[in-house]
C-alpha cells in the first residue's frame, strides 16, 4: 500500500510541475494571457510541497521521482500534447516507472 499511495503522490506532484511550466508556455509561445502566470506559480509552489510529504532523503526521492515523472510526460505529451506515443516511448517510460518502484521499495533499507 505505501508504494501505490507513494507512486500516487509522485503523479500529482509531475502534474504540477508540468502544468507550471505549461502555463508560461501557453503564455509566451500561444499568445495566452499573462493571467496563466498565477495559476502557473500555485501549481509549482504545490510541486515543491508535494516532494516534502515524502520520508527518504530528498536525492532518493529526487531519482524515484523522476521514474514517474517520464511516464506522466509522455501521458501528458500524448493526452494534451495529442501526440501518437512510439513503442518505445511506452517502453521506455515502463523501465523508468520500474526504476522508481526499485528505489522506493528500497526506502526503509538504506
Amino acid at each position: 500500500m505505501f508504494i501505490f499511495k507513494t507512486t500516487l503522490l509522485f503523479f500529482a506532484t509531475a502534474i504540477c510541475e508540468i502544468l507550471g511550466c505549461y502555463l508560461p508556455w501557453l503564455w509566451l509561445k500561444r499568445d495566452a494571457s499573462a493571467w496563466l502566470l498565477l495559476p502557473a506559480g500555485v501549481a509549482l509552489a504545490l510541486f515543491v510541497w508535494l516532494l516534502t510529504l515524502h520520508p527518504a532523503a530528498s536525492g532518493r526521492v529526487y531519482a524515484a521521482y523522476g521514474g514517474v515523472y517520464v511516464m506522466t510526460a509522455l501521458l501528458w505529451l500524448r493526452y494534451v500534447d495529442g501526440v501518437r506515443l512510439s513503442g518505445t516511448d511506452w517502453a521506455g517510460a515502463a523501465i523508468a516507472l520500474c526504476g522508481m518502484l526499485i528505489i522506493v521499495a528500497g526506502w526503509g533499507r538504506a
